[in-house]
């Protein structure tokens, strides 16, 4: 089975992005000869995902850090652009920390000893409306502790500037009411500065802060002798004559070589926010220097690390055991009941009673993933197990819009193949082709997705016939932060008691 996009071009090189899909606003941390990054997770479950490395070019997902989203209640319906905004990775005294900002909440911190767990409950920082980016740095000189964060407008009126703080050495508290430490509102031509990460070099105090925008920002660099400033600037990355729009936001690592890289996004539409690796150095004024010369690059010799099989996050997923793999998450807080045990492969879901049915958006039933390329396809076969009439499952590609192809039981207790999808402002689904009979009970559910995230779906209903075309091809939308994903579901209306059962086998995904 080929894989649908893998960095490492096998002759000492890569090639940019080093993870093509929706890892938002990534941090990275070096363990000895290990790396590791996180990145933002919005109101998915589980939350804070964790990728391992040995040479910053192939990446596999290791687990996440969050089990649940709290408060809770908060999160038992989807909240796409809420939750975790930007987490920053650290590893300090013998354990890994995690510090991000919940725009609607404040910031909150987990640690634990083990990347893999298990990890503390969330600790709120500090509580507050429109807190988000924050990152810490302990001074391994003096012994001192400091967080920094910037601020969403959308909850606090303010935006544009990083607060910097002093904190316990425990990561518990703040020990001061926090200071403007950077104004960019004060810095012509600057705008949506956000997504600070703070570190200590040659003797003073860095903060890397992107702005500019999603789209079209760039990245900055700021240095001080003093932790509260003044701070003086630079512009180290950004887009020039390349096709790389808005090169920005992300971490800064040193290899065991002692080399420098950066790691960062490009925002892509449907496709969410890919991941660049971009080479570091530092000019005659301690300047950094990113990529080449401040312009991104394409293809550049690796890291320099022992060699490393060509690896990618997975997608692909046989379900063994009946459980799925870790590149799956629910659009909400997950609840008991939703996965059903049984013997053998393929997963098995509840079909959910619920109102809401006509709006895959609304559902925190979803099973969903990453766009994992800009071009592959995926299959996965399906039986729909539920005698009740309007219980439904299905394949579905999730955003602002929203399409699916699958089964559905109809009130004369036929199965019957059913394609529907819903524009952004719609509020309930509408049949993209009309249903045909799956007299099996079961299909093999195919999307192909073509340059620009355009989808085409096809099914075979096992009648001879083979794949079939269905609809008009799906143009895939981003939500307002998160890209598009692709998802399973099972549901059934609302009514008494258990709706029975749809099985999902074989999800495959090939280049």
């Amino acid at each position: 089975m080929s894989r649908p996009w893998t960095a490492d071009l096998g002759d000492g090189t890569y090639r940019n992005p080093v993870l093509n899909a929706d890892w938002s606003d990534p941090d990275v941390v070096r363990v000895g000869d290990d790396y590791y990054l996180t990145a933002s997770s919005f109101g998915r479950v589980p939350g804070l995902p964790l990728l391992h490395s040995r040479d910053l070019v192939n990446w596999t997902l290791v687990g996440h850090a969050l089990d649940r989203l709290e408060p809770a209640a908060d999160f038992a319906v989807p909240r796409h652009d809420c939750g975790v905004w930007a987490p920053s990775l650290r590893h300090h005294d013998g354990r890994f920390w995690i510090f991000w900002g919940d725009p609607d909440h404040g910031i909150q911190q987990i640690n634990a000893e083990s990347v893999r767990g298990p990890w503390s409950a969330p600790h709120l920082v500090k509580a507050g409306k429109g807190l988000i980016d924050a990152c810490p740095l302990w001074d391994e000189e003096t012994g001192e502790a400091y967080l920094v964060h910037a601020w969403a407008k959308s909850r606090s009126g303010i935006k544009n500037r990083i607060t910097g703080h002093r904190m316990s050495p425990d990561g518990r508290e703040l020990l001061d009411e926090g200071k403007t430490l950077i104004d960019a509102d004060r810095i012509p031509g600057w705008f949506t500065l956000e997504g600070p990460k703070l570190y200590r070099h040659d003797g003073e105090f860095w903060i890397f802060a992107p702005a500019g925008g999603v789209t079209t920002g760039w990245q900055g660099a700021f240095r001080s002798r003093d932790f509260f400033g003044p701070y003086e600037e630079r512009v180290v990355l950004a887009q020039g004559r390349t096709s790389v729009n808005g090169p920005h936001q992300g971490g800064w690592v040193r290899t065991t070589a002692g080399h420098d890289w950066f790691l960062h996004f490009q925002e892509r539409g449907a496709y969410g926010r890919v991941v660049h690796l971009q080479p570091m150095w530092w000019d005659a004024d301690g300047w950094p220097v990113l990529g080449d010369h401040g312009e991104p690059v394409s293809v550049h010799p690796k890291p320099v690390a022992p060699e490393q099989p060509a690896e990618a996050p997975a997608s692909s997923d046989g379900f063994p055991g009946g459980r799925y793999g870790r590149q799956w998450q629910w659009m909400a807080n997950h609840r008991p009941g939703w996965t059903v045990e049984h013997a053998g492969d393929g997963l098995r879901l509840s079909c959910v009673r619920t109102a809401y049915a006509h709006d895959l958006r609304a559902l925190p039933n979803v099973l969903v993933q990453r766009l994992p390329a800009e071009t592959f396809t995926t299959e996965v076969g399906i039986t729909l197990g539920s005698r009740e009439a309007g219980a439904k499952a299905g394949l579905a590609v999730l955003g602002d819009a929203f399409s699916w192809i699958g089964l559905e039981r109809a009130e004369d207790g036929e199965i019957r193949l059913v394609h529907r999808y819903a524009e952004s402002v719609a509020e309930h689904e509408r049949d993209a082709e009309h249903s045909r009979p799956a007299p099996e009970g079961r299909a093999r559910l195919r999307i192909e997705v073509t340059a620009g995230a355009r989808c085409h779906f096809f099914a075979d209903t096992g009648d001879g016939a083979g794949f079939r075309s269905s609809g008009q091809p799906f143009a895939a939308a981003p939500w307002r932060w998160v890209g598009a994903l692709l998802g399973l579901f099972a549901t059934a209306p609302t009514g008494a008691g258990p709706a029975g059962t749809a099985d999902f086998t074989d999800f495959r995904i090939t280049a």
